[in-house]
């Protein structure tokens, strides 16, 4: 792992700077660059550049901030990725107990650079549609920090100036990122042929129709979220979005990719630091297995064990004691190129999101839960470029596979789940929610943070419980970790208002088997 890095946007952070989210926003609201009014109203300089780093942000674009978040936390507890670096022995999300240095990134470093640039677009452009996709784009990475925190300051941030900020409960910050989608959908509704330029955005290239598709599949997402703890606003919200005139995404002609500004990320992590800091996990690969998926080749690279075994999509188990030398780096690799797209948002995931919704009894444009989630599966595989879709969901056999070790040191007992893949109306809710969610996991690879959110509320898809815990009993080993714990800068720089927050916890304890507000009891 290489030393943290901030990438420069126009609007510059030092990263001394980044002490504490609340802190030093006004200052860099410049241009450091020195570029002339004359020059920044010509080529959109500055709006362009904030803009970019806006997007840069929510899934990560720098490397290391990228591994902290979507490897080492998102893809450790979400099921989709391996630690095989042994030096994180002892300090890993995967065993839960992390040092503050990777606690913190999602709150210190990802924070402090959505209040900037959305403040910078605001001061450099006029227009309400720039306002409302860049309201968009900060709902969307505001959305994942609260889901790995719980509550966070948000509302109040940078109010009058005030270097110090309250937090708002996780409810009062889902209300508020409705009301900000709600805005941006109204606004962009009334204008939604009026595109804007392709070099401020690198997901849609100014195409305002698919920013309305996104923001209204962000407002699915984030209603299926509650739907536990607030089932009536989260209906509410859910059949606004799916029966507004333009609708989430349905194809994948309209899924949010970012384009890399550099290289893919994944790339580097998976392959070049350390030849490979992470690996794909042996939960995600036991289930597709198990299953004969045949996405796998497009997903992974085989293994490359010598001798006697019998190379395959075999992934590496998650929260064990990490060995040293080069066998944690023969298990299977994510299978990702330099110039890859990252996903923010799939056609898949919006039809699994209705098919959950129908299940409940909500109205999804008429549409019932098995069409939605065979809909979904099959725009899987027509994402991937894949065949054998029908055959697929019509299979009601297979299951996931028993993960045994190649090695002979990690394998699993028992299966970790026996839900198969064909819709049955005469099974249970439980097997119909348990087939949704497993389906939705695998098409929304490697969206980790997103993973560990819907296995939290949920309780899908079954994981392996990890071998080695360090969390001293603080987190149970059956229920794995609930959230991280707040930044200690945060203590020694905002201690009135994180003591404040952490007293209104679920269980008043900021540690990692404390649960978040939209969980599943």
């Amino acid at each position: 792992m290489k030393r943290y890095k901030i990438l420069f946007w126009g609007v510059l952070l030092s990263s001394a700077t980044l002490f504490s989210c609340t802190k030093n926003f006004e200052k860099y609201n410049t241009d450091p660059a020195g570029a002339t009014a004359e020059e920044v109203e010509r080529d959109a300089y500055v709006l362009s550049s904030a803009m970019i780093g806006l997007q840069a942000w929510v899934v990560p674009l720098d490397v290391n901030a990228n591994q902290f978040i979507e490897c080492l936390l998102g893809g450790s507890m979400g099921g989709y990725l391996a630690d095989s670096n042994n030096g994180f022995n002892g300090k890993n999300f995967a065993t839960y107990n992390p040092e503050n240095g990777w606690s913190r990134v999602p709150f210190n470093d990802i924070l402090p650079k959505l209040f900037v640039q959305t403040k910078t677009i605001r001061q450099v452009s006029s227009d309400p549609s720039i306002h409302a996709v860049a309201d968009i784009i900060k709902v969307l990475a505001v959305s994942r920090v609260t889901d790995i925190y719980g509550p966070i300051p948000y509302s109040k941030v940078g109010e009058n100036g005030a270097l110090e900020a309250p937090y708002d409960s996780q409810e009062q910050v889902y209300d508020l990122l409705f009301t900000q989608l709600d805005d941006a959908i109204k606004i962009l509704t009334e204008r939604r042929t009026q595109n804007f330029s392709s070099k401020a955005d690198l997901v849609y290239s100014g195409n305002v129709l698919q920013w309305i598709k996104l923001a209204n599949s962000i407002k699915l997402r984030l209603a299926m979220h509650i739907s536990e703890v607030s089932p009536t606003k989260a209906r509410q919200k859910a059949e606004e979005a799916v029966n507004h005139e333009i609708g989430v995404i349905r194809d994948n002609a309209d899924n949010a990719f970012v384009k890399p500004i550099n290289r893919n990320p994944f790339r580097v992590i998976m392959y070049e630091y350390n030849n490979g800091d992470s690996r794909v996990s042996a939960d995600i690969t036991s289930y597709m297995n198990g299953y004969a998926d045949p996405r796998r080749a497009k997903y992974f690279t085989p293994s490359t064990f010598g001798g006697t075994v019998s190379n395959g999509f075999h992934g590496l188990r998650s929260g064990i004691q990490i060995p040293s030398g080069d066998i944690p780096k023969q298990y299977a690799n994510m299978n990702v190129t330099e110039t890859d797209k990252l996903l923010w948002f799939n056609a898949a995931e919006t039809s699994f999101l209705q098919a959950e919704a129908a299940l409940k009894g909500w109205n999804m444009k008429g549409t019932d839960a098995a069409t939605l989630y065979n809909q979904g599966i099959r725009l899987s595989f027509m994402q991937w470029n894949v065949n054998g879709a029908d055959d697929y969901l019509n299979n009601s056999s297979n299951k996931p596979a028993a993960y045994i070790d190649p090695l002979g040191v990690f394998s699993y007992a028992g299966l970790p789940s026996t839900i198969t893949v064909k819709w049955e109306e005469s099974s249970t809710t439980a097997q119909k929610m348990e087939r949704i969610i497993t389906q939705k996991w695998i098409a929304n690879f490697p969206l980790g943070v997103e993973a560990w959110t819907e296995y939290r509320r949920t309780g899908y898809p079954k994981l392996m419980e990890v071998m080695v815990n360090n969390s001293g009993g603080r987190v149970d080993s059956k229920r794995m970790a609930r959230r991280l714990p707040y930044p200690q800068e945060e203590y020694t720089e905002n201690n009135k208002n994180v003591t404040e927050a952490v007293s209104n916890l679920l269980k008043g304890a900021d540690n990692m088997g404390t649960d978040l507000w939209w969980v599943k009891k």
